[in-house]
C-alpha cells in the first residue's frame, strides 16, 4: 500500500492473508460438475447480472472445454437459434422464470425438441418454481443450484455481487438474501476453521449471526478440524452509516468508481482515456503493480508517482541501448521487455484515466461539491449549503448530485425542520417531475431524507427531549468517537489516521466502529453511541480478542490469526471504507479482510432507490 510511513512496528510481524482463491477454485470445479451433468453440445444463457461474476470464476476458454457452443445473455423475447441443449444460469426470480418459460413456450409451439437445465445461483427458491409450474414449463426443465457466494475480487476483498441486495432487505424488507449471507460465512468457516470472535452491529447483522448458527448446527456443529485462520468477525448493517457512502471520494480507486464504474473487478475505459475506437476492459486488483501502488493514494498525489513510474520505465527502456552482446540482448528481451511493455501499458491506461477524472471533476464543479460536504459533516455555514443544493435543483443537474447532498443534510442534522422539508422537496419535484414523489417515499422509508418531529403541546416535555437527543444524534457519534479529524496540517501524502479518504475532513464512521470495537474487545463503553444507531449490537467471544482481553471461551485461537479481521458489510461497501480500513492495518497491525454483499458508491446507493436517475 502506498501510505505508508510512520506505522506501527507491528506491521513487521503481521500475519499472511488466508489463501481466498480457494474459493474460487470450488466455485469453478463446481460449475464444471453442473456443465458436465448435460454431456455433449450445449448453449449457456447467462443472466446479465451474472456475467461480470461469471468472469472471475470462469472464462470463456473453460465454457469452451465443457462443451458450451454459444453464450448468450439472457433477455424477453424468442431465442430461437442454438443447439438442442441449453442452460440457463440465473438468479432466482419471477420475471426471469416468466422469460424462460417463454422460451421454452416458443420452441414448443415450433415443435423444437430440446433439453433445458436451469441453474439457479445461489440457490432456487419455491416462488419460482411455481411460475414455471404456471406456464407449463415445469416439466420441460430440470432445475439445479449453483451455490456462488462469495467471489475474491482481490487478496483482501470479498463480495457476494448482489447488489439487490440493500433495496431488497432495506427498503422492501426482503429477507431472501440473509441466507446467502449466512451461507457464505458458514462456507468461509469450513475451508478457513471457525472464527472465534464474532461482533455485530444492526438488525441485519443479528439476522445473519443466528441463521449462521443454526446452519452450524445443521450440519453437525461448530467443531473443525481446520485451524483458525480468521481471529474476529464485525458484521456491520449499511444503514449504521449512511453518511460514509453518501461523501465523495478522494482514492484514485474511489474516484474510478465514482466516473467510470467498477463492475466485480473490472473497469471499462473508453476512447476519453486510451485514444482506441475500441473500449478497454482492465482487471484492476493487485497482479497490476502500478495499480496496487496508487490505488489508496489520496488522488492529488497519483500524478507525482505516475511521472516518476514513466521516467523509471524511460530508464529501463534505455538500457537497451548499453547492451553489448547478443546474449545481454537476448536476456533483456526474455527477462525484461515484456514486463515494462506490460507496465507500459497500465501506465498509459491510469494517465489517460487520471486525466479523464481531472476533466469531470472540473465539470462536475466537484470542489464547491467536496466543500459543501465537508460543510455538512461540520454543521457549518449551512446556508451556503442551502443555497448550493438549491442552485443544482434549479440548474436541473444530474439528479443523484442534489439527492445525495439533500439525503446528507437530512442525516447530519437528524432531520430537516418541516419548512425546509417541504421547500426542497417541492422545488425537486417541480424542477425534475411529480413522478418523482414515490421516490421521496423511498428516501423518507429509509430514514435518508426525513423531516424533523414537531414538538406536541400535550406532551411538550417529554417530546422535546426526544427532538433534542435526535436532532443531536450525528453529532453526538461524531464528537465521541472524532469523527471529524481537528488538524491544521493534515499530511495526505503519509496520512496518520483513516480521515485522508475524505481529504482530512470526516473519518468513516464504520470503519471507527471497527477500531472502537477491536480495541476494547466489544461494545463496552459506547453505549452512549450505539443507542442512537439502528438496531442492536452483539457479541460472541470464544477466544482472547485481537486486544488480547479474554472472551467467554477458549479454543487455542492462533496469536497470528488474533490479527486477522473479517468485516462484512451488508447492504454494500464503499472503496473509502475499504482504503480507509487498509490504512488502519498498517497503522495497528491488523490485516483486514473486507467481505460486502456489493461495492457499492453514492451515485449506485441513489440509483438502487431511486427510479430513473440520470448517469454520468
Amino acid at each position: 500500500m502506498a501510505v505508508s510511513g510512520g506505522v506501527n512496528p507491528a506491521i513487521l510481524n503481521m500475519p499472511s492473508y488466508p489463501d481466498l482463491q480457494m474459493l474460487r477454485s470450488l466455485a469453478r470445479d463446481q460449475l464444471v460438475h453442473l456443465l458436465e451433468s448435460l454431456p455433449g453440445k450445449k448453449d449457456l444463457v447467462i443472466d446479465p447480472e451474472l456475467m461480470r461474476p461469471l468472469d472471475r470464476i470462469a472464462g470463456a476458454i473453460l465454457l469452451k472445454q465443457h462443451g458450451v457452443d454459444r453464450i448468450f445473455k439472457l433477455e424477453q423475447g424468442k431465442l430461437q437459434v442454438g443447439a438442442q441443449q441449453r442452460i440457463y444460469l440465473v438468479r432466482p426470480r419471477m420475471t426471469t422464470m416468466k422469460f424462460i418459460a417463454d422460451h421454452v413456450n416458443f420452441d414448443k409451439q415450433e415443435s423444437r425438441a430440446r433439453k433445458y437445465k436451469i441453474i439457479f445461483v445461489p440457490r432456487k427458491l419455491h416462488v419460482c418454481e411455481m411460475i414455471l409450474e404456471k406456464e407449463g414449463v415445469y416439466g420441460d426443465v430440470t432445475l439445479e443450484e449453483f451455490h456462488l457466494d462469495l467471489i475474491p475480487l482481490d487478496v483482501d476483498i470479498l463480495s457476494l455481487e448482489l447488489p439487490g441486495f440493500f433495496p431488497a432487505y432495506f427498503m422492501d424488507g426482503d429477507l431472501t438474501w440473509v441466507h446467502t449471507v449466512a451461507k457464505s460465512l458458514v462456507n468461509l468457516q469450513n475451508l478457513f476453521g471457525a472464527i472465534p470472535n464474532i461482533y455485530g452491529q444492526g438488525r441485519c447483522a443479528k439476522m445473519v449471526e443466528e441463521l449462521m448458527k443454526t446452519l452450524q448446527e445443521q450440519q453437525g456443529g461448530t467443531k473443525s478440524t481446520v485451524k483458525s485462520e480468521i481471529g474476529n468477525l464485525i458484521l456491520l448493517d449499511r444503514d449504521v452509516d449512511y453518511v460514509t457512502t453518501l461523501c465523495s471520494p478522494v482514492t484514485y480507486e474511489g474516484l474510478l468508481d465514482e466516473i467510470f464504474g467498477i463492475r466485480s473487478g473490472f473497469c471499462e475505459f473508453d476512447k476519453e482515456v486510451t485514444g482506441s475506437d475500441k473500449p478497454t476492459r482492465l482487471l484492476l486488483n493487485y497482479e497490476d503493480k502500478i495499480y496496487e501502488e496508487i490505488r489508496n493514494r489520496h488522488f492529488s498525489h497519483v500524478f507525482s508517482y505516475l511521472s516518476s513510474k514513466a521516467r523509471e520505465l524511460q530508464a529501463g527502456y534505455d538500457k537497451r541501448h548499453n547492451l553489448d552482446s547478443v546474449g545481454a540482448m537476448k536476456s533483456f528481451v526474455a527477462n525484461d521487455l515484456k514486463g515494462l511493455k506490460q507496465q507500459h501499458k497500465s501506465l498509459t491506461i491510469h494517465i489517460g484515466a487520471s486525466e479523464t477524472i481531472m476533466k469531470k471533476k472540473i465539470a462536475m464543479d466537484f470542489e464547491k461539491q467536496m466543500k459543501t460536504e465537508h460543510n455538512l459533516l461540520e454543521g457549518v455555514d449551512l446556508k451556503d449549503s442551502y443555497n448550493y443544493i438549491e442552485e443544482l435543483i434549479c440548474r436541473q443537474y444530474l439528479i443523484n448530485i442534489p439527492l445525495k447532498l439533500l439525503c446528507l443534510l437530512s442525516l447530519t442534522q437528524s432531520g430537516l425542520p418541516p419548512k425546509d422539508y417541504k421547500f426542497f422537496k417541492t422545488m425537486f419535484l417541480q424542477s425534475h417531475g411529480y413522478e418523482h414523489m414515490l421516490n421521496f417515499f423511498k428516501l423518507k422509508k429509509l430514514g435518508l431524507y426525513v423531516e424533523q418531529q414537531a414538538i406536541s403541546e400535550s406532551n411538550i416535555i417529554v417530546d422535546k427531549m426526544a427532538s433534542l437527543q435526535k436532532k443531536s444524534a450525528f453529532k453526538v457519534v461524531s464528537k465521541k468517537l472524532a469523527l471529524i479529524p481537528r488538524i491544521e496540517e493534515y499530511d495526505l501524502k503519509v496520512p496518520r489516521d483513516m480521515g485522508y479518504v475524505f481529504s482530512g475532513a470526516y473519518i468513516p464512521l464504520s470503519c471507527r466502529l471497527v477500531e472502537e470495537v477491536l480495541s476494547r474487545g466489544g461494545w463496552q463503553g459506547l453505549e452512549d453511541i450505539t443507542k442512537v444507531l439502528p438496531g442492536s449490537n452483539f457479541v460472541s467471544l470464544k477466544a482472547k480478542s485481537a486486544k488480547g482481553k479474554a472472551g467467554s471461551g477458549s479454543s487455542g485461537q492462533d496469536s497470528s490469526s488474533a490479527k486477522v479481521v473479517l468485516v462484512y458489510f451488508l447492504g454494500g461497501c464503499t472503496f473509502a471504507e475499504i482504503a480507509a480500513l487498509r490504512l488502519l492495518g498498517l497503522l495497528k497491525g491488523y490485516r483486514f479482510l473486507i467481505a460486502t454483499t456489493a461495492i457499492i458508491n453514492g451515485n449506485s446507493l441513489i440509483e438502487s432507490i431511486v427510479s430513473n436517475v440520470d448517469k454520468f
